[in-house]
């Protein structure tokens, strides 16, 4: 399994780096994690015509804003995207005039799924509302006798713990620094996102989703790394174009 961090800002692309996208390839499949700035390079890895599975957090621009790329892309299999209720409404809106190709004229099938308690993806995933101002899903893939959980745009909460516990890899959000907290936004800053990862008991954690107003720097970025190693010492907070496997 390979694992490509195509966007990790928050908010807004800097010399930093794209905003939040994830790619996950297995033997059978690609995974999109959320549709940000860094969606653009999905045509650098999607390759062949193993399924592709598009899921989005939420509907807030920094991880959607990608999507007005979908008209450079003419995979044969398609993308089945999936995402919380309004996902129909929103794609209608958005890949539509006049801010993108309508969704029609595409060069490849898009079928969207609207994720509840009474449908769900072929995959072995599971997902749980986060603690945002808008209904916003976190996500737990068990893949290949692995568990990778990704989770964004949240502050500290339940669901958060439940996703996240005894993951091999849990993709956190990290939009604060340390001295940052804002019960009305809530978001993970690097010792909130490395006590849940130790409490919940998780192999690795990688750091993502940094705003781009707070973390100007990539030495930004390495100094949260520090901050949370010193709680979870198996930390990293990820870049663009990070390459893992497992």
């Amino acid at each position: 399994m390979k694992i490509i961090f195509l966007g990790t800002n928050g908010w807004y692309d800097t010399k930093t780096g794209n905003t939040l996208c994830v790619l996950i390839e297995t033997r059978t499949e690609y995974i999109i994690l959320d549709a940000g700035g860094g969606f653009y390079k999905i045509g650098r890895y999607v390759t062949g015509q193993k399924p592709v599975y598009l899921f989005l957090s939420h509907f807030h621009l920094d991880h959607v804003i990608g999507l007005h790329t979908l008209a450079k892309f003419s995979f044969p299999q398609g993308i089945d995207v999936y995402g919380p209720p309004g996902l129909k409404r929103f794609f209608r809106q958005i890949i539509n005039k006049p801010y993108t190709m309508p969704f029609a004229k595409l060069k490849m099938d898009l079928r969207l799924h609207e994720l509840n308690k009474k449908n769900s993806s072929p995959l072995d995933v599971k997902f749980k509302k986060l603690r945002h101002p808008v209904t916003c899903y976190g996500y737990r893939f068990s893949l290949e006798n692995k568990i990778i959980s990704f989770c964004t745009d949240t502050g500290v909460c339940k669901n958060l713990y439940h996703l996240a516990k005894g993951a091999d890899l849990l993709i956190s959000e990290c939009a604060y620094k340390s001295n940052k907290e804002d019960n009305n936004w809530p978001h993970l800053n690097p010792r909130s996102a490395s006590q849940m990862a130790k409490a919940a008991g998780i192999k690795r954690l990688a750091l993502v989703h940094f705003d781009s107003n707070l973390y100007l720097t990539l030495k930004d970025r390495k100094k949260a790394e520090m901050e949370a190693r010193s709680i979870f010492r198996n930390t990293f907070a990820a870049i663009d174009d990070t390459k893992i496997e497992f």
